[in-house]
């Protein structure tokens, strides 16, 4: 072998050495790395792991049967600066001295929190500490304010210039203040799930699904980078009408405020279908006089007091216990039944009729017909009145609502006041339900607050009117009780809604309306019930003689003089003047009882 056959294969021996010697040496390294320093490797990986910040799906909104907003997330930002980004430093800080006057004058123009001068010397303090996330406004703007303040020349340069940016916080707004206010109920802080009302009911359809982000090293900058698109929540359609509700609350607004009533609640549905077009509660504040929102009156159980008595006699009627023409004795003196005396709002002495005592709505005659009718059998009285579908759960959307409240009485003695609504409970709403049966021929409606689920404009999801009973009496039975619910309004001498030389009460010249006043002594705890303090109702149907409307209104502890014909029959003739005034006006022709149809 030559020599240079000898350097040949020692440089490739040495080249090999080379290469084997930094083969073991990566080798080693990795094990040393796999096995020594793994946890501290480990620790070092985790923190280069993308931050992942969820994505708020947006609020889906909540609808009047007209398409307009009850409840709605609107974009609200708040505004910050990271005074450290290094454009507004470089050549002695110019971009930042040749923009602060400008910037601080458009944020006391736009947002008027503060002064020019103000803001000026907030930022620049700022600036010189700099810090990082300065809030500059204390609190959110809206989207008109951003838009504004995007054309201020700093800003416009863009947030790794200006150091500028914005955070969407979306705000939940009522555009219509009040109106249904706790029908629609609420959410739990700005971005939470719904705590009261349809809020709550459909919350799943409305809250949607977040979205996820994450917080990525690009281009020497982090970005926020989508991972997963946000779904925004579905919209809610219902069957208010805010125009009726207007309507509706501005009533009973004006009734609770003349009575200077504890409270008031009103609710009008649609005979045909029992869609709720509107639905008001008014408490008083004590501290302000002032009436709003507080409590869902409607779907809270009361004694229901006269408008009871209804009830009771369609259940006598039915079972073939009475009939309408049956006469009962009433006095001037209270009627002693073993331990209870039962006295009348109105005493005379005098024979009515099934049907007179209902127009008059006397206790004593209530209190007889039914105890004779039930003594010793006041299950069968009871369990008549479920059949009507009172008691079915089936009910509205309204979270929380209380069911009705009718136990078999032990004995007569409770039986006789169950009779003019005492020892029972029922919501106004129950008590719509069951005079909208009255209405619609006999069948019971479910109320209903909601049609449809909607997303982008298109219904997912329909909700159809509900039927609890097709029928909840005879055709008999259903006519005497409508005659008898006429007189309530029309007969001038018994009628307790009827009208008086100093008030119309229930009586339209425009719309004809039947219905039933309601009055009930208030339980006091400690005292019993008081004969100074009282629920008042109406509940009423219109026009009688083709029912397109039912209404309740309930005043509780209205100062004296108290009449519910004249506080809550006023009332709700109001809304039925108002509302066949909106849907349609039907006026008296030729002093007939018939309605027609005005051009």
């Amino acid at each position: 072998m030559s020599d240079e056959q000898r350097n040949t294969v020692w440089r490739f021996a040495i080249i090999f050495a080379i290469i084997l010697c930094g083969f073991l040496a990566v080798m080693g390294k990795i094990i040393y790395v796999q096995t020594v320093e793994r946890d501290e490797w480990l620790k070092v990986a985790e923190k280069q792991v993308p931050t992942h910040k969820p994505i708020p799906a947006t609020r889906g909104n909540i609808l009047d049967c007209n398409g307009q907003l009850l409840a709605s997330s609107m974009p609200q930002y708040y505004m910050y600066m990271d005074t450290r980004v290094p454009a507004l430093h470089e050549k002695n800080g110019a971009l930042f001295t040749a923009h602060i006057d400008t910037l601080a004058r458009d944020l006391s123009v736009i947002v008027g929190e503060h002064t020019q001068a103000e803001y000026k010397a907030r930022i620049t303090r700022a600036y010189l500490r700099g810090e990082k996330r300065l809030r500059v406004c204390d609190h959110r703007i809206n989207y008109l304010q951003r838009r504004e303040l995007e054309l201020n020349p700093l800003i416009k340069k863009g947030k790794y210039k200006s150091g500028i940016f914005f955070e969407d916080q979306y705000r939940r707004i009522k555009p219509f203040g009040i109106l249904a206010s706790r029908t629609i109920g609420g959410i739990y802080g700005d971005g939470g799930g719904g705590n009261s009302g349809l809020e709550k009911r459909f919350d799943k359809e409305l809250r949607g699904v977040d979205g996820m982000s994450s917080i990525q090293r690009i281009g020497g900058r982090n970005e926020s980078v989508t991972e997963e698109e946000a779904q925004d929540g579905l919209d809610v359609v219902t069957t208010i009408d805010a125009n009726l509700q207007d309507i509706v609350e501005n009533a009973l607004l004006a009734k609770t405020a003349e009575r200077h009533a504890r409270w008031g609640c009103a609710i009008l549905m649609e005979t045909k279908t029992g869609y709720i077009r509107a639905i008001a509660n008014l408490d008083r504040d004590k501290e302000s006089d002032q009436y709003f929102e507080a409590q869902n009156h409607a779907v809270q159980r009361v004694e229901p007091g006269s408008t009871f008595k209804t009830i009771a006699l369609v259940a006598a009627l039915d079972d073939g216990k009475i009939a309408i023409n049956d006469t009962v004795s009433v006095s001037r003196q209270p009627w002693q039944y073993f331990t209870v005396k039962h006295t009348d709002a109105h005493p005379m002495d005098t024979l009515l009729t099934v049907r007179s005592a209902l127009a008059v709505s006397s206790n004593i005659a209530l209190a007889k017909l039914i105890t004779r009718s039930y003594e010793g059998s006041a299950k069968k009285f009871v369990r008549r009145i479920e059949r009507m579908g009172l008691t079915d759960s089936v009910y509205c959307e309204i979270p929380g609502a209380d069911k009705v409240r009718i136990d078999v009485p032990r004995d007569t003695v409770t039986l006789s006041k169950m009779s003019y609504g005492y020892s029972v409970e029922l919501s106004p709403m129950q008590i719509l339900m069951f005079y909208n049966a009255i209405a619609n021929g006999g069948r019971m409606m479910r109320p209903m607050l909601v049609t449809a689920i909607r997303q982008n404009g298109e219904d997912v999801r329909t909700f159809r009117p509900e039927v609890v009973k097709s029928s909840i009496c005879s055709s008999r039975t259903l006519r005497d009780i409508q005659g008898a619910l006429h007189d309530v309004v029309w007969d001038d001498h018994l009628g307790t809604a009827a009208a008086k030389p100093w008030s119309r009460k229930a009586q339209s010249k425009l719309v004809s309306i039947a219905g039933k006043t309601g009055t009930a002594q208030l339980f006091i705890p400690g005292h019993g019930y008081s004969g100074r303090h009282h629920r008042m109702t109406f509940v009423g149907y219109f026009p009688e003689e083709n029912p397109q409307y039912t209404c309740i209104c309930m005043i509780e502890d209205p100062q004296f003089p108290y009449d519910a014909g004249m506080d809550c029959g006023t009332a709700v003739r109001v809304i039925a003047e108002k509302t066949m005034a909106y849907t349609g006006c039907y006026v008296f022709r030729d002093g007939t009882r018939r309605l027609e149809k005005r051009n």
